[in-house]
């Protein structure tokens, strides 16, 4: 699915009060219904500055609200891709969940501790697991929740795997801060990079041609990135060579103006990882000198610090006849027919228009275009020739950088069916 643009913080300590469409974006579940009130999980400070390679020790801290004693306890602990874990107690168990269900890849360790948390009583493990940053790390997550039973497994998890360390046990300590909830989210931030680089495209072809555009966003690492609440997402701008109209857009892209903004498939981009925009381009004229690009937004990527590959080209070399407009499409004989993101191409020297705009010029065979049908049918018209050609689901609409119609479609879907999903995951589920 397409991620849309904007999208809420969501508050450590309030995830349980968002409901189930709040908890699809941060990937995680809330205590079930019958999870009692008694253990809880004193808050943790976000964690900043982590090296990758280096390994860190994050004291949890059990608290017994209630007013029955436990008669045994299960600490929960589980990180996003960019985190692992050290050594392991032989008292825990330790499975890896895959990305599904629009939540991101995860590692979890469970520990049972064998013994009576008392009413009114905070408990620490003796030693803290130890959580280490890999190459990758960037924004990670690591979700802390506590059990009085055992909280079993993911459905899309791998078979637990028990720990080789020596057993750990929970012991006795003064509570100092506070304990809300039975489980806390707690932000990861390491000190590294993303290369974010788009690719473009060189493109040949006689007029009257449809050819094929494949425009690429790479994530060229080495970290790993992971949108949380409220951050900017990737947005990635595409712009048809003038003389051409789009037949087919990609279906993470909307019409903006002459250009498409695209989006990606999921709110993570993995180290190596991207999305490729197919785009269907038909050759209305030949327009000499005429360059289209990618680009990526102008959003701030404070871990991406080279901006040398940031923008692309896109060449169209086209081999035959057409009327050779100016490099900026205006002038000629055209009239105000669109190109590179319109719902319409209109003449065969036309600026770019709106959707729906009227063509009404001469084509490049000398044959005078008929005028454009509406943008928002999706339709558009060719200049050059005056003949009609579908201008595809997302033609030039006018709209602004919201989701496109088949996209907010598909997110409603998501919300709903994720969200069905989502509570029959067993109450284990953790981040996203």
């Amino acid at each position: 699915m397409l991620i849309p643009p904007h999208i809420r913080r969501t508050s450590r300590t309030a995830v349980t009060a968002l409901g189930v469409a709040g908890l699809i974006a941060v990937g995680a579940m809330p205590a079930a219904a019958d999870e009692p009130a008694g253990l809880l999980v004193e808050d943790i400070a976000p964690i900043e500055g982590v090296k990758p390679g280096s390994t860190f020790g994050q004291p949890v801290t059990v608290v017994n609200k209630g007013t029955e004693a436990a008669d045994r306890a299960w600490v929960f602990y589980s990180v996003t891709r960019g985190l692992d874990y050290g050594e392991i107690p032989s008292n825990c168990r330790a499975h890896q969940v895959p990305s599904h269900d629009e939540m991101t890849a995860k590692s979890n360790v469970v520990c049972e501790f064998d013994q009576r948390v008392e009413p009114g009583v905070a408990y620490t493990p003796e030693k803290p697991l130890p959580v280490k940053a890999l190459d990758r790390a960037l924004d990670d997550d690591l979700r802390v929740s506590v059990w009085d039973t055992d909280p079993g497994l993911d459905e899309a998890a791998t078979p637990p795997v028990a720990g080789t360390a020596p057993t750990v046990k929970l012991v006795e300590r003064t509570s100092a801060g506070e304990a809300t909830e039975n489980a806390v989210d707690v932000p990861v931030s390491s000190v590294n990079t993303a290369d974010y680089r788009v690719t473009g495209a060189d493109l040949k072809g006689r007029v009257g041609d449809t050819v094929t555009l494949k425009a690429k966003f790479t994530n060229a690492g080495p970290a790993w990135t992971l949108n949380r609440e409220g951050d900017p997402l990737v947005e990635v701008l595409i712009t048809p060579p003038a003389g051409t109209s789009v037949v087919k857009p990609h279906g993470f892209c909307e019409a903006k103006g002459e250009a498409y903004v695209c989006g990606t498939s999921q709110r993570w981009v993995d180290e190596g990882g991207g999305e490729t925009y197919t785009f269907q381009l038909k050759i209305d004229k030949q327009v000499q000198g005429a360059k289209g690009s990618v680009a990526l937004g102008t959003a701030a990527r404070p871990f991406d610090p080279d901006k040398a590959n940031d923008k692309a080209d896109i060449t169209l070399d086209v081999t035959d006849g057409g009327t050779t407009g100016p490099t900026d499409g205006t002038g000629g004989t055209g009239g105000s027919g669109g190109t590179g993101g319109s719902a319409g191409s209109g003449g065969s020297g036309g600026s770019a228009g709106s959707a729906g705009s009227a063509g009404g010029s001469t084509g490049a065979d000398g044959s005078v275009g008929g005028s454009s049908s509406t943008g928002g049918a999706g339709s558009s018209t060719t200049g050059g020739t005056g003949s009609a050609t579908t201008g595809g689901n997302l033609a030039a609409t006018g709209s602004s950088t919201t989701l496109p119609i088949a996209g907010a479609a598909a997110a409603a879907v998501v919300v709903g069916a994720a969200g069905v999903l989502v509570v029959r995951r067993r109450r284990a589920q953790v981040l996203g």
